[in-house]
């Protein structure tokens, strides 16, 4: 069922959720001083092609130079990429069909708000 989900995530979103991370991430470590950031989006960016079988936890031994990142990073880019992905998951929770769908999108609001200091593992 997993890999259903996925295959159908990534055609009708997947895709284009991971080019824009990859894109931001591409943005983001060519000015030196966001590399961090830019690692970050290149995480969520493989994290948005397959969602269904991953989870997201968070990594103890991060520290305050990740804890300062994501407050920068939700000042400037975190909150809206994660009300973005809060109301597509809304309104694909309106169908039937779209709730897997709705449901990945609410488990990319964590990373996306605050992605340093967290990793992506399988369940």
């Amino acid at each position: 069922m997993r890999a259903l989900l996925n295959v159908i995530w990534l055609v009708l979103s997947g895709i284009w959720l991971a080019l824009a991370y990859a894109v931001a991430g591409i943005v983001c470590c060519i000015l030196i001083i966001t590399i961090p950031f830019g690692i970050a989006s290149f995480r969520i960016a493989a994290y948005a092609l397959w969602p269904f079988g991953r989870t997201v936890t968070e990594r103890r031994s991060a520290g305050i130079p990740s804890l300062l990142g994501n407050i920068v990073w939700f000042l400037v880019a975190g909150w809206w990429i994660a009300l973005t992905h809060a109301v597509t998951g809304i309104l694909l929770c309106l169908t039937i069909v779209g709730i897997p769908l709705g449901i990945g999108n609410f488990k990319l609001v964590p990373v996306a708000l605050l992605p340093l200091g967290r990793r992506i593992v399988s369940t």
